[in-house]
Formats: structure tokens, C-alpha cells, sequence
């Protein structure tokens, strides 16, 4: 075994057939750990996705959207019974060790390059432990070590006035401030709401954002978004929600759906987050909280939340 930096792994594998995946990131809720890969090959990535998802048992989901790869796994370990073409490379063993996160990878021929050698040399890495090379014909095996990190996805709505503004836009820009400190921003998910709401600024949409951060700068992440959101907003409306991890509690779930369909009351939404553990907070108003809080129950479900419903 070989422990080995990004750079080591740059400086002692620079083959023509070795490219280094972009940022490797991990997720951790209790129990659950949400992998999130950036892979060089944008449609390529299908077949890494579908073999992950054939293989392993800790892959609970796994799904591609554009270039990126998100594996819902749970923490364990299995062994992996690889077969050629069918069941070519897999995820056998994830596990959080204090501050960071320990997953093995295994893959027969190129699927074992990109197991050690092409996810090792990617950014958010910190090291990896290389078992086995892999190429030709041979198994590739090596576990990828990196800084635990949480997921956080704040819900944004009522930013914009009749007038003017546009709330996708104006989150997005703030996500970008967000990003310059620092923060990982993962996604902007446009969820469609309610269309015959007699509130809404037109199309009646509401925003989610979701971040990666490390332990211990969630308030700091709120606290930033709220300050950057009253000095853009143009409404005396604006709210955000505050969902924690990568679980989505089936009550949110089905309260976003609800809120896609008919109309909802602030005092609704504020039961649902209370029973959620979702944190509401007031940006300049509190009617905002409605949609804000519809975003974060299906932002993982990128075709129902565009979905519009007569």
C-alpha cells in the first residue's frame, strides 16, 4: 500500500491514460453519507453511475447530472463481487473517522484507474491509500480520504416585486458571493409553485441552494445569506429555510407537493417546519417562509420541481 498526496499522485502517475476526476466531496448525516463526485467525462459518467448503483450495497441511490455523480451510500463495508461488464466497479467499504471520511473504491481495468488513480489527483482530497494500480485487465483498489463535510439547502422566495427583480437570478447571485468565501455551492433548483397563487409576481417560483460545508459553519452560512439577501432584496417579503443533512423528511416532501398544488398559510408552513426541525427565518417579512420552505422538499427531485400543475 501507498499513501500518496494529489499532488504525489500527479507527479508519479502522468500516463496518457489517466485524467483526474475535478472535486470529490462527502456529505455526512448520521449514518448516511452522500458522495459527490465532479468527473471529467460529462455523458461518459453514465456507465460509472449505473455500474455504482449494480454493485455495491452501500450505494443506496446513485444519479448523474451533467458531469456530477451523487452516491447515497451508508456507512459499512461489503465485499464486492466484480464481474466484467456487468458488475465492474463498486464502493465497498465507507467510513467517518473523526474529522474525515474513508471510502474504497474497487474497479476491474479502466474502472480501477479511475477507483485510485484519476479520483486521488481531484480537488477536496486529502490523500488516498493505493492498494492496487489497476489497468488492462487488472483491479484497481484504493480508499479516498476526505475532510467530513455537512449539507446544507436553504429555501429562498418572495425577493422580487411586480415591478422588477427576479428571484432565481438574484439567488444565484448571492450563492456566487457565498461561494467566494468559501462555501461549496452544489446546486440552484428552481421549484415551481402554486400558479393561480393571487400573491404571486408571475410565474410563481421559489429557489433552493445547496451547500456543502464543514462542521461547525452552518449559522455562519444563514447568517451571511440573510445579510447579502437585505441588501439585494426588493421585497419587504423575503424569507429563507434551513434544511440540515441529506435526508428529506416525508412531511416536507409531501407539504412542497401541497404547496405546488393549492394554496398554503404562513401558520402552515411554520407547523410543517417546527415538525421537520426546519429553521424559518424572516428576511424582511414573513410571507416568504411559504415558498421558501416548498423548495427544500423536493430540490432533490429535479423534474418534480419544475413540474407545474393546472
Amino acid at each position: 500500500m501507498e499513501i500518496l498526496t494529489p499532488q504525489d499522485l500527479k507527479e508519479k502517475f502522468q500516463d496518457p491514460w489517466i485524467v483526474p476526476y475535478q472535486k470529490v466531496l462527502t456529505l455526512v448525516d448520521d449514518d448516511l453519507v452522500e458522495i459527490v463526485e465532479y468527473h471529467p467525462c460529462i455523458g461518459g459518467s453514465e456507465w460509472m453511475v449505473y455500474q455504482y448503483g449494480r454493485s455495491s450495497e452501500l450505494v443506496l441511490k446513485s444519479e448523474r447530472d451533467g458531469n456530477r455523480h451523487t452516491y447515497l451510500t451508508r456507512v459499512g463495508k461489503v465485499d464486492l463481487n466484480l464481474k466484467p461488464s456487468f458488475r465492474a466497479a463498486g464502493i465497498e467499504e465507507v467510513a467517518v473517522e473523526g474529522d474525515e471520511v474513508r471510502v474504497v473504491h474497487a474497479g476491474l481495468a479502466g474502472a480501477g484507474v479511475g477507483a485510485g488513480m484519476c479520483r486521488g489527483m481531484a480537488e477536496g482530497v486529502k490523500r488516498v491509500e493505493l492498494y492496487d494500480v489497476g489497468g488492462g485487465s487488472k483491479l484497481g483498489r484504493a480508499a479516498v480520504i476526505t475532510p467530513r463535510m455537512e449539507k446544507v439547502v436553504l429555501g429562498i422566495d418572495d425577493t422580487d416585486t411586480k415591478e422588477e427583480g427576479a428571484t432565481w437570478t438574484m439567488a444565484h447571485n448571492v450563492a456566487m458571493k457565498l461561494a467566494k468565501k468559501g462555501y461549496q455551492y452544489l446546486d440552484h433548483v428552481t421549484v415551481q409553485l402554486y400558479p393561480h397563487n393571487p400573491h404571486k409576481t408571475q410565474n410563481c417560483v421559489a429557489i433552493a441552494l445547496v451547500f456543502a460545508v464543514r462542521p461547525g459553519e452552518r449559522e455562519h452560512l444563514v447568517k451571511e445569506t440573510c445579510q447579502l439577501l437585505k441588501s439585494y432584496t426588493l421585497s419587504d417579503k423575503t424569507a429563507i429555510a434551513v434544511l440540515s443533512g441529506v435526508k428529506i423528511p416525508q412531511k416536507l416532501r409531501d407539504y412542497s407537493e401541497a404547496t405546488k398544488k393549492s394554496m398554503i398559510t404562513v401558520e402552515q408552513a411554520e407547523m410543517v417546519a417546527k415538525e421537520t426541525g426546519v429553521e424559518l427565518v424572516e428576511v424582511t417579512g414573513k410571507q416568504g417562509k411559504i415558498g421558501a420552505l416548498a423548495a427544500l422538499g423536493v430540490y432533490n427531485d429535479l423534474k418534480e420541481a419544475a413540474r407545474v400543475y393546472e
